[in-house]
């Protein structure tokens, strides 16, 4: 193996110049400040976690992990995302606090990819966990609030998909009892959108005409709230029914928040099965293919830290909303600069002080003669950066007794 070049990073990583984290820092604050609006406080955990606990619980394949080994030998891993950590405090630090917790955050994940994929191996998500509520108020309550999370982070065109696992586990028990192998790799297609692989895997079971059409017809749940209802109707089974039932809760409350035109019934959409117990759903912005935005509910995770409680949320995808997402400008005042010759120094230094205490950026460059002084900045001239950090001043003053 060869050695990196000095300027090489590994894959799945990036660096990000400043206007990007202008603008990633931006959508963080605006989406933390409405998350706030909402009851939630932020949280942070660290970085490094143990593997036996928070890896182990977390809903990221062991293969995706990121471990290493601390010096006593101790597998630790790099967290893959914020739900299994803020359980672990919730069931530790939190678990004198009454229910329900509303948690929000920000932070950067850790997650191995194929490097042939172009995915990410570091990335950042902003996301809430609504713990210790079971009810549909809760899921239509972070569903209701991704909504007003994607609108702040400026994605103005976008829809939220829901679905249920509930629905589709009892809808392959009734008609695939005990064989859960296929039921998996039916799941497994679905979870990839590959309907095409989900009509074939189908043709290859022994299956009833009636239970051929019924495990087709869900391809085509996917609408408003009538879909509810077509569910309903497409089988007896009591989980299939709970589950509907919920899901129409959830419709119900999310037209008393206003955001039903956001959202869509596709009960084809089970997110991770097995992470989720619930309602899950996925956010898709215009501009993109995939979601930047998922979330549902996952009620046996608390359970792993010894405090059992049922628990819904989501996370916005940052990276995706900073580059395929073009509805959020990140405005910045450009900075000051002082240009000065030795004996006028110290008046500018302090009027560099004042000017900063009223919250303006100071740049400060010492002129050793006239031929050193910048001009008045003019439009696309002084004022131009060529390279990709644009614009670096906006205003010049002078200290000089030359």
């Amino acid at each position: 193996m060869t050695k990196p070049k000095g300027f090489e990073k590994p894959a799945g990583v990036r660096d990000y110049l400043p206007f990007a984290v202008e603008k990633l820092r931006s959508i963080e604050h605006r989406v933390l400040d409405c998350m706030a609006g909402w009851g939630y406080r932020q949280i942070m955990t660290p970085t490094m976690e143990y593997y036996d606990t928070v890896g182990v619980a977390s809903s990221t394949s062991d293969q995706k992990l990121f471990k290493l080994l601390n010096n006593r030998g101790t597998t630790m891993v790099l967290r893959s995302d914020m739900t299994a950590p803020i359980a672990r405090v919730v069931a530790s630090l939190l678990k004198e606090e009454p229910m329900p917790l509303r948690l929000c955050y920000h932070a950067n994940v850790f997650r191995a990819m194929e490097e042939e994929a172009g995915r990410e191996a570091e990335f950042f998500q902003t996301g809430v966990e609504l713990v210790g509520d079971d009810s549909a108020e809760a899921d239509a309550e972070v569903v209701a609030l991704a909504v007003a999370s994607l609108q702040a982070a400026g994605v103005n065109s976008f829809k939220i998909a829901l679905g249920h696992v509930g629905f589709l586990n009892g809808l392959l028990e009734e008609a695939v009892p005990g064989r859960e192998d296929l039921r998996d790799a039916l799941k497994e297609r679905l979870l990839h959108r590959d309907f095409v692989g989900y009509r074939e895997t189908l043709a290859g079971l022994s299956l009833s005409t009636k239970e051929q059409e019924e495990l087709e017809g869900i391809l085509r749940l996917r609408g408003g709230k009538e879909i509810c209802h077509q569910a309903l109707e497409l089988s007896h089974n009591p989980l299939v029914q709970a589950s509907v039932q919920h899901l129409c809760l959830v419709w119900d409350a999310l037209e008393d928040y206003g955001v039903a035109e956001h959202v869509m019934i596709d009960l084809t959409m089970i997110g991770d099965f097995s992470y989720y117990t619930g309602m899950t759903f996925e956010g898709y912005a215009a501009e993109l293919g995939f979601p930047v935005c998922s979330g549902g509910r996952y009620d046996n995770l608390l359970q792993q830290f010894g405090r059992p409680a049922p628990a819904t949320g989501f996370s916005l995808k940052t990276n995706r909303i900073l580059d395929g997402v073009n509805g959020l400008v990140a405005e910045r005042e450009l900075a000051i600069l002082l240009q000065y010759d030795a004996a006028n120094r110290r008046l500018a230094f302090s009027e560099a002080e004042r000017l900063r205490k009223e919250g303006h950026s100071v740049l400060m460059r010492r002129a050793r003669g006239p031929e050193d002084l910048i001009g008045s900045p003019a439009p696309a001239t002084n004022n131009e950066r060529t390279g990709p950090l644009g614009p670096l001043y906006g205003e010049i003053r002078t200290f000089v007794s030359f």
